[in-house]
């Protein structure tokens, strides 16, 4: 049982390392190419987890293969064209200047219903609101609205927003997040100047905001009974 346990932490450490190497992606932002990839390491990690006769060897050999593959795919796809589209797709125009192309929804094998109800998430309720409507390589919906019913922005309403910067947690339960402090500008002694003029010491911290323009925002931690 020990030495079962000892290989599912080792093989699920190296997955995630594996996952890791593929780059940051969630499932619905995956492309073909990588979904398959991430399915098939999964299974043939497990595969030695369940079985501690097999060589752990045989696991992870695998998994190192296929990451290699998908890493050298990627490569590929980032100098050719047209090995990208081969691989990945093209992204394909349902509703064209306010057409609804139906060949195009056939070809997708997208029912009415279903680009219906992906136009909701969108927060689009109506066909007749939509100018474009574009299926991406992932699967994800880009919607652009008629005029009519766009949202005008700050620019065309002729309005000046001021510029607060980028606002980051720059101390998390007592801790410094030193990648936030490069966000917002900021360095280690500004932090400890505001909380001594405020008198509060970083370990009574839970959470800490700061701007680029040095707005920031202190939560206490709630004492614990």
């Amino acid at each position: 049982m020990f030495i079962a346990v000892i290989r599912t932490v080792i093989l699920y450490v190296f997955v995630i390392l594996a996952i890791r190497l593929m780059g940051k992606r969630q499932i619905s932002d995956m492309q073909p190419s990588e979904l398959v990839v991430t399915m098939m390491i999964s299974d043939i990690a497990s595969l030695p987890m369940q079985n501690t006769a097999q060589p752990l060897l045989s696991g992870v050999v695998p998994v190192l293969v296929l990451v290699s593959l998908e890493l050298t795919v990627s490569a590929v796809m980032l100098k050719s064209r047209l090995f990208r589209k081969l691989i990945s797709g093209s992204p394909v125009v349902v509703i064209e200047d306010g057409r609804l192309l139906q060949r195009q929804l056939k070809r997708l094998r997208l029912t009415t219903d279903e680009l219906c109800a992906q136009l909701r998430q969108q927060n689009v309720f109506s066909l007749q609101d939509v100018q474009y409507c574009i299926v991406e390589t992932n699967g994800v919906l880009s919607v652009l609205e008629k005029p009519s019913k766009r949202v005008p922005n700050a620019e065309e309403s002729g309005i000046v927003i001021p510029d607060n910067k980028m606002e980051a947690v720059v101390v998390s339960d007592g801790a410094w997040v030193e990648s936030s402090l490069r966000l917002c500008g900021s360095t280690r002694q500004e932090i400890n100047n505001i909380l001594q003029k405020k008198q509060i010491k970083l370990n009574e911290i839970f959470l800490m905001t700061m701007d680029g323009n040095g707005v920031c925002q202190i939560i206490r931690r709630e004492n614990e009974k």
